[in-house]
């Protein structure tokens, strides 16, 4: 054998090790990096004390890298955990784990919270409250517990009122969060809070989701308090009509569909006039302002003018409104359910026979009658 064969025979496994080795081979970690991931799974077997009263399952960190400085460590993780008998998986959170290395070399968690650009946990910002009601579970910080067992009664009545509206499959049950204040919300949602000012509640989830660990309704308490009682009620039955259609609606939905469906949901057996619930749309159209077409996805942008955005909520209720009255509550119900899956032409005729000219000229004439524009 010649002596260039001889060296790459002899060179081969440290090559093969060489190319192993930044070929998907895990990295190998410091022992010290070891003992920090080590700390964080033993601080993380059990939720921590503060949050005793909250039905939590399946709680863990799971660590995704480590930065250390001297006897001072940082851990990234994402949290996991389920709202026993509410989440179907896992709900996540980003977290920012600290620790400290003691005297005998052992690394203690000090703390946790939000990672940078994560929005925080309702427990982040204080001690919670917990009211249990037959179909809600309420989870509240900085709210009385008569402020908190009120929103938890209007929740029992807003489950059963959003399926009668909607047959579809759905849990039957809803986590409804109240933090302290409108900017504590607007935290906990990760936006600003000028985009939920005047509004009584907004609900957290993903479209199409059969299974929506995060759908939560979350109090906005400043709005929540300016409502009436018979508000209130048509607010949380809208955002847990949307907990309910959640895994019917897609990015295909239309949001006049998906609105107006909660919204007819929430007024569908009351008496409210078309003229008492929506008044920015009747001013409208008694000014000779007729909508010359269904509100765009768009007109429902939050932070956007209050008067405009009132017009598109209104006339989506109305326009769903008009569906149930003239075609029956099923057809709406078929609509809803084909909308997220075809185009809505297609589901237009497959649900009314009709199409989205003819179904606009039809609800602008419900306009013209119900709004006093004749």
């Amino acid at each position: 054998m010649s002596p260039v064969r001889r060296l790459l025979v002899r060179a081969l496994p440290l090559l093969l090790s060489a190319l192993l080795a930044g070929c998907g081979a895990p990295a190998v970690r410091d022992a010290a990096e070891q003992d920090v991931r080590e700390a964080v799974a033993a601080w993380s077997r059990t939720p921590p004390a503060q949050l005793a009263g909250i039905p939590l399952e399946g709680w863990a960190y799971e660590v995704s890298a480590v930065r250390r400085d001297g006897a001072q460590a940082t851990a990234r993780a994402e949290l996991h955990y389920r709202l026993t008998g509410y989440d179907f998986a896992p709900a996540g959170s980003a977290r920012e784990v600290r620790l400290s290395r003691d005297d005998g070399g052992r690394w203690r968690v000090t703390g946790d919270r939000a990672a940078p650009g994560a929005p925080p946990q309702l427990w982040d910002q204080g001690p919670v409250e917990v009211v249990r009601g037959a179909h809600a579970l309420v989870l509240g910080v900085g709210q009385s517990a008569q402020t908190l067992s009120a929103i938890g009664a209007e929740a029992d009545r807003a489950v059963p009122a959003a399926s009668a509206a909607w047959p579809g499959p759905w849990a039957g049950r809803v986590v409804v969060l109240v933090p302290g204040s409108l900017e504590r919300m607007a935290q906990l949602l990760g936006r600003p809070a000028a985009e939920y000012r005047g509004m009584g509640a907004v609900t957290t989830g993903r479209a199409g989701a059969a299974a929506a660990p995060a759908d939560r309704v979350v109090v906005n308490p400043e709005g929540w308090a300016e409502l009436s009682a018979a508000g209130r009620g048509v607010v949380l039955t809208h955002e847990v009509t949307h907990v309910a259609t959640r895994a019917a609606t897609t990015a295909k939905t239309p949001l006049w569909l998906s609105e107006g469906f909660a919204d007819w949901a929430a007024y569908r057996t009351g008496t409210t006039t078309p003229q008492q619930a929506a008044p920015a749309l009747t001013r409208a159209v008694r000014r000779g302002e007729l909508p010359a077409a269904l509100p765009a996805d768009e007109a429902f942008a939050f932070g956007a003018d209050p008067e405009a955005l009132a017009r598109a909520y209104e006339g989506a209720w109305l326009a769903c409104r008009l569906i149930a009255a003239k075609w029956g509550d099923d057809a709406l119900v078929r609509l809803y359910e084909r909308a997220g899956r075809k185009p809505l032409a297609t589901a237009l005729e497959e649900t009314i026979g009709g199409d989205p000219p003819g179904l606009t000229l039809a609800w602008q004439a419900s306009l013209r009658q119900d709004l006093g524009g004749a």
